[in-house]
């Protein structure tokens, strides 16, 4: 896991001066003092709906934050849309990654250069409803002994239509699934004690941070629709899919060896594996027998039929070749 280096804590801001980077470093005019929140925004080549990213982050209601954009090492219209946005508002900052480093990289590299004592992120294809930070900041002071605070979102499709919304939480079942969501705040003391996001993991680095965290912190859930989180043509190739499932049977088999109950970490491994769409999961289903045959016996007719549809999938595959 790559080290990550954190950037100085402190408190409440006036909003700083603009501030530009390049070259991974941060070049920056004389600060009074530090922002309250420190948000990241990765992009790479996400021109498209980058605009509409950083906006819904500038017309926050809370406006106490730095907004730090990790351009990384994109080639299409990116880095103008982000010159023109840190013109017009001092509290967006800019970091060039050359080359890139991924998803992962690039949220050490903005959080190592944050200064705020929450952070949190975004994506380049989403928004920010206009109460997102004034909620989670609430969420947060009202509650000293929580460290993450998280709420639900809605999914819109690549025109901005409202399609679905999810809720979130309860974080104690995050085992059986990312239930975290995409609208969520954490103390800094988070990012500092688990070390940033793990860079091997690209495509899960954030189920396994939550799982870590889950592990340490205590979460609080607002049930409120925050965010928009945007599902578009810019899907996952097959092979890419089937890299990032490998990535998340990995983290939760780790996790759930963890567990000092065999039927609870039977019941997280035959749940991970009755929801595989990609392939069988046949060793986790195996490992789950062993831990408690009588779990997943109950739910052999369920078994059967997961097994069915993966073995029609495969001879149908093989008639292809």
């Amino acid at each position: 896991m790559t080290a990550f280096q954190p950037g100085d804590d402190k408190d409440r801001f006036d909003p700083p001066d603009s501030i530009g980077g390049h070259d991974d470093r941060c070049v920056s005019a004389a600060v009074p003092s530090a922002p309250r929140v420190s948000i990241v925004l990765p992009v790479h080549n996400g021109a498209a709906y980058l605009d509409a990213a950083v906006q819904s982050v500038r017309q926050q209601s809370f406006a106490d934050f730095e907004l730090i954009c990790v351009d990384d090492g994109s080639t299409d219209a990116t880095p103008a849309i982000l010159a023109r946005h840190a013109a017009a508002d001092r509290r967006v900052r800019i970091i060039t990654n050359r080359p890139n480093k991924g998803l992962p990289g690039a949220l050490n590299t903005g959080f190592a250069a944050a200064r705020g004592s929450l952070h949190g992120w975004t994506s380049d294809d989403n928004i920010a409803r206009p109460r997102l930070l004034e909620r989670l900041v609430a969420a947060l002071d009202a509650d000293p002994g929580a460290s993450v605070a998280h709420a639900n979102y809605s999914v819109i499709d690549g025109d901005g239509n409202v399609i679905g919304l999810q809720k979130v939480g309860p974080v104690r079942d995050i085992l059986l699934g990312n239930n975290v969501g995409a609208a969520f705040l954490y103390r800094a003391e988070v990012t500092h004690a688990l070390g940033g996001y793990d860079e091997t993991l690209f495509g899960v680095e954030d189920y396994d941070f939550w799982l870590r965290a889950a592990r340490r912190f205590r979460f609080v859930t607002l049930d409120e629709d925050l965010y928009l989180y945007r599902r578009h043509d810019g899907s996952l190739t097959d092979r890419r899919a089937r890299h990032i499932h490998r990535l998340c049977a990995t983290i939760i088999r780790r996790e759930a060896a963890l567990l000092p109950d065999r039927a609870v970490r039977a019941h997280v491994l035959l749940t991970h594996a009755l929801a595989s769409r990609i392939d069988a999961r046949l060793a986790m289903l195996g490992k789950a027998f062993l831990l408690a045959p009588g779990a997943v016996l109950r739910r052999l007719p369920d078994v059967a039929r997961h097994l069915a549809v993966h073995l029609a999938r495969a001879l149908s595959l093989q008639r292809r070749v």
